[in-house]
């Protein structure tokens, strides 16, 4: 069997929330806490939850774009920590990003032709002409913009401007986050798309961070639901949507929206706002939302373990029936078109 492209093993994260006062120490958060995943080559991989959970940091911990406090991430069967700088330069060229705000991805005085020749230029590639012209067209953008501004274009052109400079130098993984949360459903559709080709073409690999269950229905092979920093729920695409094993997922699916909202059968529901998370419950983070939760869920946190073919971290996973929450549109597949 062969080892996973990217691996994270127990990662976490803190930020200070605030700044000290003489009196008033710096309270400190946990974006990411405890978080273990891997990508298989060719694969991708959805990271889902609510604004808040952990997600962007997540990627930034597997890009190493930020230090992990604890755990380790290794790429290729490559530690990401104590890298010297050649080392670097080398790796960094194999795992690329597109970040959440494309409007701050790009420099507003140069054309699209001259940023997406930038890294070849930096990681001084040769004949990097030809290659610019090849990625463009691979992300099929029209000669005539490639002398443009960024802000002559549309948001689905921003975006595959933004593609074209991360494949530039042939990159094995792509970390995305929410990249097409901005663009209105037609361009998202092609965008995706898109992503899938070039998935199947190039062989790439990604780690698609998004809200948008619908998309990730799309894309995705796997798929990782956080909540506060924790990793509750982990399945292969078909079973997280068909079966989903925690409250927390089957509360995300029926939150999809429906053509005939009256036509949904009665299912419970999660209330209230994502706690704060300078305090976090104890035991179980969701339990002040579920309705499923007992004592021993305010007491005790759970664990991830196998359930079949997810792997679940909830006291209840067994015992009661998630699925039931879900409303009958999610079960049809939903494609674009």
């Amino acid at each position: 069997m062969t080892s996973p492209l990217l691996s994270a093993k127990d990662v976490s994260r803190s930020y200070v929330a605030g700044r000290a006062g003489w009196f008033r120490r710096v309270p400190r958060f946990r974006a990411v806490d405890g978080v273990s995943l891997h990508v298989n080559r060719g694969e991708t991989v959805g990271i889902v939850g609510e604004s808040g959970c952990g997600k962007s940091t997540l990627a930034r911990l597997l890009l190493a774009l930020a230090r992990t406090e604890t755990g380790t991430v290794t790429f290729d069967d490559i530690d990401l920590s104590g890298l010297s700088t050649a080392e670097w330069r080398a790796l960094r060229a194999r795992m690329q990003c597109v970040f959440q705000d494309t409007g701050a991805s790009l420099d507003p005085r140069l054309t699209i032709r001259t940023q997406v020749r930038e890294p070849l230029a930096i990681h001084r590639r040769p004949d990097p002409a030809a290659r610019t012209q090849a990625v463009l067209e691979m992300v099929r953008l029209g000669a005539h913009l490639w002398d443009r501004y960024p802000h002559e274009l549309s948001g689905g052109q921003v975006q595959r401007v933004i593609l074209a400079r991360a494949l530039a130098l042939g990159p094995d993984l792509l970390v995305l986050d929410e990249p097409v949360s901005a663009l209105d459903v037609s361009i998202q559709a092609q965008i995706v798309n898109l992503l899938k080709d070039l998935q199947e073409e190039l062989g790439l690999a990604y780690v698609f961070v998004s809200h948008d269950l619908g998309v990730v229905r799309h894309i995705a092979d796997r798929v990782y639901v956080m909540y506060l920093g924790q990793v509750v729920e982990h399945a292969p695409k078909a079973d997280f949507f068909a079966n989903p094993r925690h409250p927390y997922s089957a509360a995300l699916l029926a939150a999809i929206p429906a053509a005939d909202p009256e036509a949904l059968p009665k299912r419970a529901v999660i209330t209230g706002d994502l706690p704060s998370p300078l305090a976090p419950p104890t035991g179980c983070r969701f339990h002040p939302r579920c309705p499923h939760a007992i004592a021993r869920c305010a007491a005790e946190p759970p664990v991830l373990r196998r359930l079949g073919e997810h792997e679940v971290a909830c006291h209840r996973s067994e015992d009661i029936n998630p699925v039931a929450l879900v409303p009958r549109h999610i079960a049809a597949k939903r494609e674009f078109a």
